[in-house]
């Protein structure tokens, strides 16, 4: 299976770059670069890639919107979509996670972590920067007072509070000492009783509830 990916930014010089890294990978290829917004949203529905990177800061459209048009929570088929910006504590970032965003980089975090992002996307899965995941989600909103009833079972807390640090999924079932398709069943559950739509989601409702210290 090829992995192809489209690649939206301003940057001239940013599409380039993502580009060779995305080539490089014998499993991955280029679907397409857009410019702005408006070009991100028209080649997303067009090609149907499986994984859009996506700028927050754009011409004619800005990210936001553009993530609300092809992953926002009335969409009935989302793309997924992972963001890849310079500003790591920014109000515009809320509203990217909760606007069906599966992941968050930074634009330094390097080509591994961007690998890393696409493969996690494709599967399902979310990542967040590692470097950002703390200093990010704790900023985010205005903590409000933690819930005294989520109908979160203690197992899901755990993985509720490890998510919320960053946490892959290996390294959840390494820490609890279950298997990784346990997690994924843990993550459905809590997904569901959170009405979360992703991993990322889940994360940012542990740090607003004050969850994780």
């Amino acid at each position: 299976m090829t992995i192809r990916v489209l690649v939206a930014d301003d940057q001239a010089m940013v599409r380039t770059g993502f580009g060779m890294i995305i080539d490089a990978q014998p499993d991955m290829a280029l679907a397409g670069e857009a410019a702005d917004g408006v070009e991100a949203v028209a080649l997303a529905r067009q090609h149907r890639p499986d994984v859009v990177l996506l700028d927050i800061r754009m011409p004619r459209m800005d990210g936001l919107e553009a993530l609300r048009l092809l992953a926002g929570p009335d969409v009935t088929q989302p793309a997924k979509v992972v963001v890849v910006t310079t500003f790591d504590l920014d109000e515009y970032v809320y509203a990217a996670l909760r606007n069906g965003a599966c992941g968050f980089l930074l634009k330094d975090s390097g080509p591994a972590l961007l690998i890393e992002a696409i493969h996690a996307a494709v599967s399902g899965d979310s990542l967040i920067s590692p470097s950002i995941t703390v200093r990010l989600l704790r900023h985010l909103n205005p903590p409000t007072a933690a819930p005294t009833d989520t109908g979160l079972s203690p197992r899901e807390m755990e993985v509720v509070q490890l998510v919320a640090r960053g946490t892959t999924n290996a390294e959840i079932a390494a820490q609890l000492y279950i298997t990784v398709g346990t997690v994924k069943t843990h993550l459905a559950s809590v997904q569901s009783k959170l009405n979360a739509r992703n991993r990322v989601e889940v994360a940012a409702w542990a740090w607003q509830r004050r969850l994780v210290s």
